[in-house]
């Protein structure tokens, strides 16, 4: 996995620079802070791990320089990975470099999270884009769909925002907190079920795209 954070950090500072699609340009910090950083909750939480066994695929929103979407690409080859951001040119660089770095299971989207509508059995992952209430309460998930949302936060977020039980029709699952190096990291695990109402607020942004066209 180094080499493949060492070739993956030569595209983000080299042809792409100008994006700044990161902020880490030391190998040692951007192997740490976005590849171990992404991975750690699906290889290290027995829970999230089972789950994302059984699960055909995940979507990253607001994926913005590709993380987690690019190291859980590698990670898990069998899987389909649809990555989801409102900024065209970035979804469409971390798209080539997908396809440069040899991950045949990537497919970014340049749309908005109230845009689409999740009609798949999925997991959906979110991080440093927003409050966790915002975000839960404009996802589309449709009726007949299972899906975990896993949101990357930081050790104080109970400080910072508020973090629902229920909202939405979804469910606080699970909350975790640890440490890689000197970055502390919390995960809130939350599941919409099957068949459990949502909520009944308008959206004021119709439906661009289903998860399933995309796929």
């Amino acid at each position: 996995m180094r080499e493949f954070s060492d070739n993956l950090l030569s595209y983000y500072t080299g042809e792409f620079a100008g994006l700044n699609l990161t902020r880490i340009t030391e190998p040692s910090g951007f192997y740490d802070k976005q590849i171990i950083d992404s991975l750690y909750p699906f290889q290290n939480l027995p829970e999230l791990a089972e789950i994302a066994k059984d699960a055909k695929l995940i979507i990253d929103v607001g994926f913005g320089g590709g993380f987690p979407l690019i190291p859980l690409a590698k990670i898990f080859p069998e899987k389909k990975i649809i990555g989801i951001d409102a900024r065209g040119k970035k979804a469409s660089a971390v798209q080539t470099i997908a396809q440069r770095v040899g991950l045949s299971n990537v497919k970014c989207f340049h749309a908005r999270l109230e845009e689409v509508q999740i009609d798949r059995d999925c997991i959906v992952t979110f991080k440093a884009v927003g409050p966790i209430k915002d975000l839960l309460e404009m996802m589309n998930v449709s009726q007949k769909s299972e899906v975990w949302v896993v949101f990357y936060k930081g050790p104080k977020t109970y400080e910072l925002e508020d973090v629902p039980k229920k909202i939405n029709g979804s469910e606080l699952i699970l909350e975790k907190n640890f440490g890689i190096e000197d970055n502390q990291r919390a995960i809130f695990l939350y599941k919409f079920s099957r068949n459990v109402p949502r909520g009944t607020k308008k959206n004021k942004n119709k439906i661009v795209v289903k998860v399933a066209e995309i796929d």
